[in-house]
Formats: C-alpha cells, sequence, structure tokens
C-alpha cells in the first residue's frame, strides 16, 4: 500500500502530474525506517514510545555502541523489516565527531535486502 513521500524533515514532493508524490515498495520502508530512528520517544502522540531518538546522541563522545543498540532495537520493531534475518546496524564515528549510521535490513514484503546509510 502506497502512502505519501516524505523523506524525515523535508517537505511533501510534488509529482509530474502536480499530485502529491507516492511512496511504495522500497522507498516506502526506508522512509518508514528513517522515521523511526530519527523520531524522539514521546513525539509521536498517538504512539509515545515510538522512536529511537538518535538526536539525544549528537554531541555525545564515544556513543556508536549504545547508537547502534537504540538502533537495532527499533529496527526489530518496525513491521516493514523482517525479524529474520535479524537487522545489522554498523556505527562507525569519524575523528572529527561524524557518525555514520548503516542499517541492513530485509523488507518484511518484498524478501529483498537493502541497505540504507546516512550521517547522525
Amino acid at each position: 500500500m502506497a502512502d505519501l513521500a516524505l523523506r524525515f524533515g523535508g517537505d511533501l514532493a510534488v509529482g509530474a502530474t502536480g499530485d502529491l508524490l507516492l511512496a511504495d515498495g522500497e522507498a516506502l520502508t526506508q522512509q518508514r525506517v528513517l522515521r523511526r530512528v530519527l523520531t524522539n520517544p514521546g513525539d509521536y502522540i498517538w504512539q509515545l514510545d515510538y522512536g529511537a531518538g538518535l538526536a539525544q546522541f549528537i554531541g555525545q563522545p564515544g556513543a556508536p555502541a549504545a547508537i547502534a543498540g537504540v538502533a537495532r532495537a527499533q529496527m526489530q520493531l518496525e513491521r516493514a523489516v523482517a525479524a529474520l534475518p535479524a537487522p545489522i546496524v554498523n556505527v562507525t564515528a569519524g575523528d572529527d565527531g561524524t557518525v555514520v549510521l548503516s542499517l541492513n535490513y530485509t523488507n518484511a514484503v518484498s524478501e529483498q535486502t537493502s541497505v540504507l546509510t546516512f550521517t547522525l
């Protein structure tokens, strides 16, 4: 089932015909995963325990293991992500303080493996 295309922190997108752009398949799953790991617990008023709140780790020294643990726990709660094989979360911290999060997961519907990598 399609949903509105909305990249976390962005605006609704307009399609080629001027209608609101829809996301489905892997694009929708990526959208859901990003929303889950970047939403702060308590911010989603319909489900107060939703979200990993990874922004809480900005400026925290030596937090890659904690980031990975929180992200992994939230990935296991996302219904768009297959439980088996379990999602793999890799966090690397650069010398400049940049943190790169790589989420390797299997789409629960298509059963395709995907990797979503972004900088916190």
